[in-house]
């Protein structure tokens, strides 16, 4: 097998980095292609209660574990399976399981900081950021948590306004000097889509 293509997908908190993703890999087929997610690779807390847990800033770069997921990706470029960590969000913690991921001709990789490490950034063949305005992204923040993780609503803006918005200001933002692509408005974009998925098709079709 060549060495898979590595995408990079980042962008701020609920900008649609996910709904981008699935449509990139839609390119060439699921079947073709991994997804990784950078929240999978969040620090193992276990040492943590579940009170300390919760007051950890998850936006944070030290919040992540970047050597695994370098070593990870560069054991899917290699040709590799990998042990995939999974992410409780209630719990604010990794659970015990994993999911075997195996390298494929597609490997996508997305996640707010995603474009922030260098050696990430280095594994990257195509670096793409979600850029949506901030007050959609928080709408979607609150129905995202509220529905799907157990949150009630002042957690959520408590959350946003002590480090969710000062993080992306500090750590996410500056990073989409990095990208290759830059999606406005986020996966109702379809024009920046379809011209990423061009480009991912002329790659696999060459």
């Amino acid at each position: 097998m060549h060495r898979p293509t590595i995408v990079g997908i980042a962008g701020g908190t609920a900008s649609g980095k996910t709904s981008i993703s699935r449509k990139v890999r839609e390119a060439i087929g699921a079947e073709h292609s991994t997804l990784l997610e950078l929240d999978s690779y969040y620090r193992d807390l276990s040492d943590l209660d579940f009170e300390e847990r919760s007051r950890v800033n998850f936006d944070h770069p030290q919040s992540f574990d970047f050597d695994l997921l370098i070593a990870h990706l560069r054991m899917l470029a290699a040709g590799d399976s990998i042990d995939t960590p999974v992410y409780d969000y209630v719990r604010h913690n990794r659970r015990f399981e994993t999911i075997l991921s195996a390298a494929k001709p597609l490997i996508v990789v997305e996640g707010i900081l995603v474009l922030w490490h260098p050696e990430v950034r280095e594994l990257l063949d195509i670096k793409v950021f979600v850029d949506t305005p901030d007050d959609l992204r928080l709408l979607r923040r609150i129905r995202r948590d509220t529905s799907e993780r157990g949150r009630s609503l002042e957690s959520v803006l408590k959350q946003y306004e002590d480090t969710v918005r000062p993080s992306h200001l500090e750590w996410c933002e500056p990073t989409k000097v990095y990208a290759d692509v830059i999606i406005p408005r986020g996966g109702e974009n379809t024009v920046a889509v379809d011209l990423v998925r061009s480009l991912l098709m002329s790659r696999f079709l060459a």
